[in-house]
């Protein structure tokens, strides 16, 4: 049950040993994604709790994921904060990274992260929803443009299309900003 097939038609046989295999390996994962879209941990955590239930529901009901169960997880991860923000109304606020305030012993650092964690938030939420979703996946959860095109349903090319032209979109935007030309330069 090592491999991402076999965990998943123990899945599909039910096989209550390899559900916890699975949260084990996905849940973390799957908070992780959410937590980078929405901002708020309490949310992250109810909305990972629905992954899970979604594929109790559709074990249950015979359904079938069409590429891999983790693109499957990650779709339904994707559609439920879609859905948290049709909810939502107003701005969306954006907590600063708690890893930035957790660093000890040099709050200079730990101001610089989060300011810049908030910067690149506010970029990111400029871009498109499918360049939104495809550098959160390709840099915050680390898939590959392969891995990627399975959860988006959309061809290797098309994803590494979206990377280059999202980047080159929070390029612009950070450049733009005021004091933004020396900091930046790298990107």
């Amino acid at each position: 049950m090592a491999d991402a097939s076999g965990l998943a038609e123990s899945i599909r046989r039910c096989d209550p040993a390899s559900w916890a295999v699975l949260y084990d390996r996905y849940a973390p994962r799957m908070y992780r994604y959410v937590y980078r879209r929405v901002g708020d941990a309490a949310c992250a955590e109810d909305l990972t709790s629905e992954v899970f239930l979604r594929l109790v529901q559709a074990v249950r009901d015979g359904q079938e994921w069409n590429h891999s169960l983790e693109a499957w997880l990650y779709r339904v991860a994707h559609n439920l904060v879609v859905d948290y923000y049709r909810r939502r109304s107003g701005a969306v606020v954006q907590p600063l990274d708690e890893t930035a305030a957790a660093i000890e012993g040099n709050p200079v650092a730990a101001t610089e992260t989060a300011l810049t964690n908030q910067r690149l938030r506010a970029a990111l939420l400029q871009l498109t929803p499918e360049q939104q979703e495809v550098l959160v996946l390709r840099y915050g959860e680390g898939l590959t443009a392969k891995q990627v095109g399975a959860v988006v349903d959309k061809t290797t090319g098309a994803v590494e299309a979206l990377q280059r032209r999202g980047l080159a979109a929070i390029r612009r935007l950070l450049l733009a900003e005021p004091g933004g030309r020396g900091s930046w330069n790298a990107l």
